[in-house]
């Protein structure tokens, strides 16, 4: 089962990112809460294959939830219960992405932008050259690593050495994202795609039944499943 959600369409995987924006807004009480993300633990250990991005965005999700639960709880008046559930919120509001978005191409979501949901070339071809270059950010920054680590400047095994190190790799990161940037625009006014009127596209965008089963589920757990609870 876990070899379904790689295969399903980005256009649905980037929806059903987005649709708990809404799911999160119907959840009042720490139940409601407890059971939509029961509902989302089910379908993440059965169609989620865990890798160590899915990992990554899950921790950065945990962060901003307790930051949430402590800034709240602080300046709430120590009202536990309200930090409780404004923390639980962020949990409904961005868990599905943490899962969804590993899996999501940026090449193929732009075919479905552009031919499935019409939107404008120049604007599909614009973000799907950012989202590449983004995804492309943490192999630039392994190189960096590794090119650091052969010339001897590596952070060694002190931790405050780190902290140094993070910040000179960071602003090489900066560097090497406006240079790739820089080089990407140059390459794709050449090649006329600021001034194109009438595009073509290179693959199709199919819609497959996969697809339609996914929305349905994805549909009926971020915002059906809330919204039901919501008026119980």
């Amino acid at each position: 089962m876990k070899r379904l959600l790689p295969q399903v369409n980005p256009l649905v995987l980037f929806v059903l990112g987005v649709l708990p924006v809404f799911g999160s807004l119907l959840v009042r009480t720490t139940p409601q809460a407890l059971v939509v993300l029961a509902s989302y633990a089910v379908l993440a250990g059965v169609f989620v294959p865990w890798t160590k991005g899915v990992f990554w965005r899950l921790g950065f999700v945990a962060f901003a939830a307790l930051s949430v639960l402590w800034s709240t709880w602080l300046l709430g008046g120590n009202q536990a219960a309200n930090a409780g559930i404004a923390a639980l919120r962020v949990l409904v509001l961005a868990v599905p992405g943490a899962l969804l978005t590993p899996w999501i191409d940026p090449t193929s979501l732009g075919d479905q932008l552009a031919q499935r949901v019409k939107l404008s070339g120049r604007f599909v071809a614009a973000t799907t050259a950012a989202l590449t270059r983004f995804t492309s950010l943490g192999q630039v920054w392994d190189q960096l690593d590794r090119t650091r680590r052969a010339r001897g400047t590596g952070p060694g095994r002190n931790p405050l050495a780190r902290i140094p190190w993070a910040a000179g790799m960071t602003f090489a990161l900066l560097v090497a994202a406006l240079r790739g940037g820089t080089q990407l625009s140059l390459a794709m006014d050449a090649r006329g795609f600021g001034s194109a009127t009438h595009r073509t596209w290179a693959e199709p965008a199919p819609w497959r039944r996969v697809d339609t089963v996914a929305a349905i589920v994805g549909v009926a757990v971020t915002v059906a499943l809330p919204l039901a609870l919501a008026v119980s």
